[in-house]
């Protein structure tokens, strides 16, 4: 006599699969070939990092609705122009693609989210669209580095840490320096571009750095130009 095992009944639904797979397992193959584009000028989310923001035109909260009924996806990306000056600027080739992690809607209409970096991105060509917002067609593959975690290449991190201070005391800055020797090296190349008050070209050029360790090096040389 052999036992069968215990079947569930034939009326139990499957569970429908996950629009979002879980941040671990993200691949190439999760990235969307089309995002919605939030430009903002001197913003800079970098894989890992996360960005708060305020949503409250109405396009970007249309965007932020359709982001959330779908993979949580949308792409952050600096414009080349002012868009105080021009309602529709030229955008940067590079974007990161960012995921919702946080979401809170309050009274008066307004959203606050917080996008965690998971990936960059080229942006191909932007595509029309009625909904209001921007929305390009984009190819991931160049930085498939970053849905990987690499040991990061040693970095002169005193230096790093003193050329730092000296930047913020030349402007008269403050910085919670307890927390920011608490950070491991790829946390503080991190942290620091999206903190430190480059300006939106200064920050365009440490997202495009190809590599950890390029990005170090970079990230030194402003800091040091900055204290001239």
């Amino acid at each position: 006599m052999t036992e069968t095992p215990d079947l569930p009944p034939d009326d139990v639904p499957n569970e429908p699969p996950r629009r979002a797979p879980p941040l671990t397992e993200l691949t190439l193959a999760d990235i969307p070939p089309r995002v919605g584009l939030f430009p903002l000028s001197g913003a800079l989310l970098l894989p890992g990092g996360h960005l708060p923001l305020l949503v409250f035109e109405a396009p970007y909260v249309a965007l932020l609705e359709d982001a959330l009924a779908g993979r949580r996806m949308i792409g952050v990306i600096q414009p080349l122009m002012d868009p105080d000056t021009d309602e529709h600027p030229l955008l940067y080739r590079t974007g990161t693609l960012g995921r919702i992690t946080e979401f809170a809607e309050h009274a008066d209409g307004t959203f606050t989210v917080t996008l965690l970096g998971i990936s960059r991105f080229r942006l191909i060509r932007e595509t029309p669209t009625e909904h209001g917002w921007r929305e390009g067609i984009i190819d991931a593959t160049p930085f498939a580095a970053d849905l990987v975690e690499e040991d990061p290449m040693p970095i002169n991190r005193d230096l790093l840490l003193e050329g730092l201070k000296t930047y913020l005391e030349s402007r008269d800055l403050q910085a919670s320096w307890p927390l920011i020797e608490d950070m491991d090296d790829e946390t503080l190349l991190v942290v620091l571009p999206m903190l430190v008050p480059f300006t939106p070209v200064e920050k365009q050029s440490l997202l495009e750095a190809m590599t950890l360790d390029e990005r170090a090096g970079l990230l030194l040389d402003l800091l040091e130009r900055g204290m001239e």
